[in-house]
């Protein structure tokens, strides 16, 4: 699913063997982000989008 907040827009998905969030930034999803909730992983995408 593709989502989007004021800044960026992205695409979540849920690694279940791991119980992490992943979000890739939607026009270049060499940059990813982790995180054990959506929102930080969002943070954290954020921080190098």
């Amino acid at each position: 699913m593709t989502f989007n907040n004021t800044t960026i827009e992205y695409r979540v998905t849920l690694d279940t063997e791991l119980n992490l969030f992943i979000v890739f930034l939607k026009d270049d999803e060499t940059k990813m982000a982790t995180g054990t909730t959506i929102q930080n992983a969002v943070h954290e995408l954020q921080k190098i989008a």
